[in-house]
């Protein structure tokens, strides 16, 4: 028999811990499901612990959503909707029908790459993934590490480095001082992110920190020996053999999609309550737009009211909510990628790793689907996180799919694919 819940929250970050919290708290019956073996996601990993350890906020949550009654299953993900208002979740060796009355997702964000010759090199990583591998205990002591690329995170992933004992040679962020000088004033109306920002980079000070400034190329043999980073003008080399470079985050869009949710200029469309434009999906954090963590566990407690029936208590939220909207629109724009970027890399400069498709490849193709059907880019284990946002930046295109299901599936999800298409 196919459990039902009140409301299931797909996605245990913050956003997510927040929603399944306050919704269960109001006495609804609240799954919450995440792939990870436990529950933080990106920015809670390994601090999620009520027992004592991690982050204040991490603590608090943790400890509110246990005491709460919300079911949580770890280890699942879900990868289709074989039926209205029912999910399909897979894990290692679990094929799992929930069935829903509400659906809240906050699916997240992922890091974006921007191919260039040399990215596929041993000792080349994104900067969220070398933030993880740090949080994992990945030794890096010795290391001499670049940071490259656009955001908050290189800060922070350069701090990480350092104090685990890496010699960072260079941070290097590819927008220009003007438009980081404009954020930086109005960072005053956050004094949280700004004294976190000042703390990394505090904890990264010897490192040298470059605007306007990318790499272009990283060589070496067997392993990363060495890198060429630009500022438009001229280019110069810098021995490392450790490269952590990423461009900012992408919304994990592919479940919105699937549900059949709005999405406008590449994040969901919400409503005052989070409710996207089915109208039993409500979508919260990254999907709505990249603001860290305040705004991701604004619009879960958002969320969390809305489907309790309380509007008055998530109107109440709106007001703290629009101050961190601000912030996530200020953050966009200091961090535009700027047009060069487009050239990073050569004709036979890979984009689809998983399926060997090179930049030169696609330039002939005109939309993300040609590409598809001409040269399986976007086909391969990935199904197209990584190259899919490369290539709509780096070539214009929409790679707004609805496409079941979410991930590739195994051969026991196929058949219960099947089952339920003969009932």
């Amino acid at each position: 028999m196919t459990p039902n819940f009140d409301v299931v929250v797909a996605g245990a970050g913050p956003g997510g811990i927040a929603a399944a919290t306050v919704a269960a708290e109001a006495g609804l019956r609240v799954c919450l499901v995440d792939d990870n073996p436990a529950a933080g996601g990106q920015i809670w990993r390994g601090q999620a612990d009520s027992a004592g350890a991690g982050s204040r906020d991490a603590r608090k949550w943790m400890q509110r959503l246990n005491a709460s009654g919300c079911t949580v299953w770890t280890g699942l993900r879900v990868v289709s909707e074989p039926a209205a208002q029912m999910l399909r979740l897979e894990g290692q060796d679990t094929v799992r029908d929930v069935a829903f009355g509400r659906l809240i997702v906050a699916t997240g964000a992922r890091e974006r790459f921007l191919s260039f010759p040399g990215w596929t090199l041993p000792g080349v990583m994104g900067a969220g993934a070398a933030q993880a591998f740090l949080k994992a205990g990945f030794e890096v002591s010795g290391r001499r590490a670049v940071v490259s690329g656009s955001g908050p995170l290189l800060l922070a992933v350069a701090a990480g480095l350092r104090s685990k004992g890496a010699r960072v040679a260079g941070i290097f962020e590819q927008a220009p001082a003007a438009q980081l000088a404009q954020f930086a004033r109005t960072l005053a109306r956050h004094p949280g992110k700004l004294l976190e920002g000042v703390q990394y980079q505090w904890q990264a000070r010897f490192a040298p920190y470059r605007t306007g400034c990318w790499v272009v190329k990283a060589e070496g043999g067997e392993q990363l020996e060495r890198v060429t980073v630009s500022n438009g003008r001229r280019q110069w080399r810098i021995d490392c053999d450790l490269l952590a470079c990423g461009y900012n985050l992408v919304p994990n869009l592919e479940l919105p999609l699937l549900l059949g949710c709005r999405v406008e200029q590449g994040l969901v469309h919400v409503d005052e309550g989070q409710q996207s434009s089915r109208a039993d999906v409500l979508c919260v954090g990254e999907l709505t737009g990249v603001g860290g963590l305040e705004k991701a566990l604004l619009e879960g407690e958002i969320a969390g009211w809305t489907v309790a029936g309380d509007r008055a208590r998530a109107a109440a939220l709106r007001v703290s909510l629009r101050r961190q909207n601000g912030f996530a629109q200020g953050l966009a724009q200091a961090f535009a990628l700027r047009p060069e970027l487009r050239s990073l890399p050569a004709a036979e400069t890979l984009v689809c790793r998983c399926e060997d498709v090179s930049y030169g490849a696609l330039c002939q193709q005109d939309s993300w689907r040609a590409a598809k059907l001409q040269t399986r880019v976007g086909m391969g284990a990935c199904q197209g996180r990584v190259c899919g946002s490369a290539a709509a930046f780096l070539l214009g295109w929409e790679k707004h799919e609805k496409r079941p299901p979410v991930f590739p599936t195994t051969v026991a999800g196929m058949a219960a694919e099947i089952a339920e298409i003969e009932k």
